[in-house]
């Protein structure tokens, strides 16, 4: 049984990690210092920024370190003199060495946005929306060096929902995420220790999404078109082609199951949904649409100034 708040690292930085941080402040946890990655390029202008979490560190007035190289004396020297019990990861965006993961004497806990063992790996979000899955949770696991393969502390379900996409369930999984992280450590103060090993049989990968992975096949059934393109929303965004420009897509929804209404990727016309577009087998609709370059538009906004209705998309 332990009295009073843990002493930890928080290592993480994109948004997805803010809610996490969040929560163990406001639970009064004491984050001796905070690790996320160097300050880079972001956004349309491509100004050097820092992180999400950077900024909410310093907001707080905590000591932040962006290491290069995980294995530099300097870095290694100021996580040592923090005498950390605990090491809280979320999506930090680094495989961790043995001796950083050696650090804490009570041991590293990672949020993870799947139900390990599925979805292993850096992108399990769109995983899950890709391949059309029902749903998909969240999990609290004792790190290993292995990635994502150490034992379960905790997991919470999540169902996907039709209007769902990578945004949208991200959001979900970071709250969700941070309420269990807290759950986790005050199960610890109170000497409840859950270390649940993986089932091997029920492991899935998520690699991380390639260029190439974003432009939409519409020859594909329309619920796989649909899929995907959610998955891919907001970002990295999936695509077609339009004339050669790029023209992304946001907020897919399955039109029609069977048949074949035109040639796959022929944009058919506007429904209260959006742009309709056939596939191999049926259609979607389309919400937005984006030229590269210009701004995100409803599709009757967008098709007021752009003549698609008939066109081949992809070609």
């Amino acid at each position: 049984m332990k009295t009073g708040p843990w002493r930890l690292i928080f290592m993480g930085t994109p948004a997805f990690a803010l809610p996490s941080l969040e929560a163990l402040l406001a639970a009064g946890e004491e984050v001796a210092a905070v690790v996320t990655q160097p300050d880079k390029p972001r956004g349309r202008g491509q100004k050097v920024s820092p992180s999400p979490v950077k900024e909410l560190a310093l907001a707080w007035h905590l000591p932040v370190l962006q290491p290069r190289s995980l294995k530099a004396p300097d870095f290694m020297a100021a996580l040592r003199a923090v005498q950390p019990e605990l090491l809280i990861v979320v999506a930090y965006g680094r495989i961790l060495t043995h001796e950083v993961l050696a650090l804490p004497t009570v041991g590293s806990l990672n949020v993870h946005a799947s139900l390990l063992p599925r979805y292993r790996g850096p992108a399990p979000i769109n995983w899950a929306l890709i391949r059309g899955d029902r749903e998909t949770g969240v999990t609290i696991q004792w790190l290993k060096y292995e990635v994502d393969t150490g034992e379960v502390f905790l997991q919470e379900r999540l169902p996907l929902l039709e209007e769902d996409n990578a945004g949208s369930v991200a959001a979900k999984l970071a709250e969700r995420g941070a309420a269990l992280l807290v759950q986790s450590l005050e199960m610890l103060r109170r000497g409840e220790v859950i270390r649940q090993a993986q089932d091997e049989a029920g492991v899935t990968f998520a690699p991380r999404l390639t260029p190439e992975m974003r432009w939409i096949n519409f020859y594909l059934p329309a619920n796989e078109a649909a899929n995907w393109i959610r998955g891919l929303d907001p970002r990295p965004g999936a695509y077609t082609l339009s004339q050669g420009k790029v023209l992304k897509l946001f907020g897919a929804r399955v039109k029609k199951n069977a048949g074949s209404p035109a040639p796959a990727g022929t944009a058919l016309g506007l429904t209260p949904q959006g742009l309709e577009i056939a596939c191999g087998q049926g259609s979607v609709t389309i919400a937005e649409l984006q030229l590269g370059g210009q701004k995100r538009l409803a599709a009757a906004e967008f098709l007021r100034g752009h003549r698609l209705i008939g066109q081949v998309l992809g070609e």
